[in-house]
């Protein structure tokens, strides 16, 4: 008898498992856009369903109101730069 509530008990934590490993992709399925024939009508359903991010004020033109010039602003936009080419997933 003891046997059969172990069983029990692993099929019920398994079923829970699986059952939390499927429920966020359900609640996380983006529209189908792709299916929607007109081009205006695609569009929206793409920004509605991923909307663009807001940038932030750029910072040289915070420093150049203020009248404040970094001695080293150049140096790491360049640093930054040659960052950026860095391959990664090399």
């Amino acid at each position: 008898m003891r046997m059969v509530r172990t069983g029990t008990w692993i099929a019920a934590l398994l079923l829970a498992s699986v059952l939390g490993i499927y429920t966020p992709a359900a609640f996380a399925a983006e529209p189908n856009c792709r299916a929607i024939e007109s081009t205006s009508a695609r569009l929206s359903c793409y920004d509605a369903a991923f909307p663009p991010r807001t940038r932030k004020p750029n910072e040289a033109s915070i420093e150049s109101s203020s009248g404040y010039k970094d001695p080293f602003l150049a140096e790491e936009a360049r640093t930054a730069a040659k960052l950026k080419n860095i391959c990664r997933g090399c």
